[in-house]
């Protein structure tokens, strides 16, 4: 008997019409201000736009190949108005959405117990063969340390230590003086395209600011912010406490940001200087309750700093600073490890889901709606990642059975990579059992005892 066998453009296209209809794509987008002025429904056009990555087609090819599910029932300039229209509101469409899936889905998977973090970070929209966009500046890329043409790309997501979920973002230019365009003119003051150019000009400590007021109006839950040293500055770091969230950070050292400890100030390198401890090679090296820099007519913020070895040169130290005091050294260091969830997020986008490259549009709406579309690529990824991990997102009987996940910790990156290695050097290089397990021993000996203990400890589990 012949059993139908569904092909590859039919399960994507069932997973993403699964999605949709999970999140009621109809009733956020009009929520959001999106609505047709004739003809085809924004939600079908959004969901072209959405699928098109995914069945490996350009604008080109998928209106000239279009046939079977992906048959295209419109003109390109259909998909260009749609992206270059002001009066869509992008960011409450990433915020409802979001929300929802934090809320409805993810928070009930884990218990009250569970750290729930805020991760805000910046990245480059690389637009460097641009000429005339709008609001373009130069920007520096943090990497190779060049200047080059585009936008900074600041992002606000929310982690559990197992799912990342992307909540908003702002393309931030630069003053006019920087500016190679500038604002279009013709843009209707009343609309949101005009007040996402204003932001656009806002410098990034009162973006970030905006971003996580923003995100605490639609209830999402987390304790913590944590961010690098590009944004661990006094100034931001008491917004943040005014807004009742604790920070955990990193610091760079600073010679003008003063700490006040026995009565004294001193910048972080005489800090350190001051209350280190000779402890062999010990991960944490010292930790220290001090206050945050002079304020005129205010007290100084009592913050705890925790200076931890690095671990690309061992003689140098790192440290972090948290606003909430009652954390162990050990407790600061572990949840700022959820940090990198967002990095893994940006090197998804930029590689794998086309971010500033699908459209090559001049206007600053068409930018803003990629990226937002590509947010959303990812937050579908990123609960399908979830569905097949955690048992309990089957239901009530698993959720009830099963024990939630815990965080991710680097030993089991390690012993994830080394096992990696192991397959590639019997495959490849035909390497014996024995002789890996030797080399893996010997790696694991010069390992510190914090970490050799439970990496040999998760390698006996597996």
């Amino acid at each position: 008997m012949y059993t139908f066998q569904p092909t590859g453009e039919t399960r994507l296209s069932s997973k993403i019409d699964k999605f949709f209809d999970e999140i009621k794509i109809g009733t956020m987008i009009k929520r959001s201000n999106f609505y047709k002025e004739k003809g085809v429904a924004c939600s079908v056009v959004l969901k072209y736009i959405f699928t098109m990555l995914f069945t490996n087609k350009n604008m080109y090819s998928a209106f000239l190949q279009s046939s079977g599910q992906f048959q295209v029932p419109f003109q390109k300039d259909v998909v260009y108005r749609f992206l270059n229209s002001p009066l869509f509101n992008w960011k409450q469409l990433l915020h409802l959405i979001s929300s929802k899936l934090i809320l409805k889905r993810l928070v009930p998977l884990t218990t009250e117990k569970r750290t729930n973090v805020f991760v805000v970070d910046n990245s480059l929209y690389d637009r460097n063969r641009s000429k005339c966009v709008e609001l373009l500046t130069t920007v520096k890329d943090n990497i190779d340390g060049i200047y080059k043409k585009g936008f900074r790309l600041l992002t606000l997501g929310w982690s559990d230590g197992n799912t990342f979920v992307p909540i908003n973002f702002s393309l931030l230019s630069s003053t006019k003086k920087k500016q190679r365009c500038s604002i279009n003119e013709k843009i209707d003051k009343r609309t949101n395209g005009y007040k996402r150019r204003r932001e656009a000009l806002e410098t990034m400590p009162d973006a970030t600011i905006r971003l996580l007021q923003q995100a605490q109006s639609f209830g999402i839950p987390a304790q913590y912010v944590l961010f690098d040293s590009w944004f661990a500055f006094p100034k931001i770091i008491r917004q943040v406490k005014a807004l009742n969230l604790d920070c955990i950070a990193m610091l760079k050292p600073m010679w003008r940001v003063l700490y006040e400890y026995d009565g004294h100030f001193m910048n972080l390198k005489r800090l350190y200087a001051r209350v280190r401890k000779k402890r062999g090679r010990a991960r944490i090296l010292a930790s220290v309750i001090v206050g945050l820099g002079p304020q005129p007519n205010t007290q100084p913020m009592r913050v705890k700093i925790v200076f931890v070895r690095d671990r690309k040169q061992s003689k140098q130290w790192l440290a972090l600073v948290t606003t909430d005091l009652s954390l162990s050294d050990e407790e600061v260091v572990r949840i700022y490890g959820k940090r990198w969830d967002i990095e893994v997020f940006f090197k998804m986008c930029k590689s794998y889901l086309n971010l500033a490259k699908e459209f090559q549009g001049r206007s600053y709406d068409a930018m803003i709606a990629q990226t937002s579309i590509v947010f959303l690529r990812y937050m579908m990824l990123s609960l399908e990642k979830r569905k097949h991990e955690d048992n309990r997102t089957m239901g009530s009987l698993f959720y009830h059975c099963q024990e939630e996940l815990r965080d991710i910790e680097f030993t089991d990156v390690l012993s994830f990579i080394l096992q990696i290695l192991s397959k590639m050097l019997t495959e490849k290089f035909a390497v014996t059992k024995s002789t890996i397990h030797e080399i893996i021993d010997e790696f694991i000996k010069a390992l510190p005892p914090f970490i050799g203990s439970k990496l040999l400890l998760s390698s006996c589990e597996s």
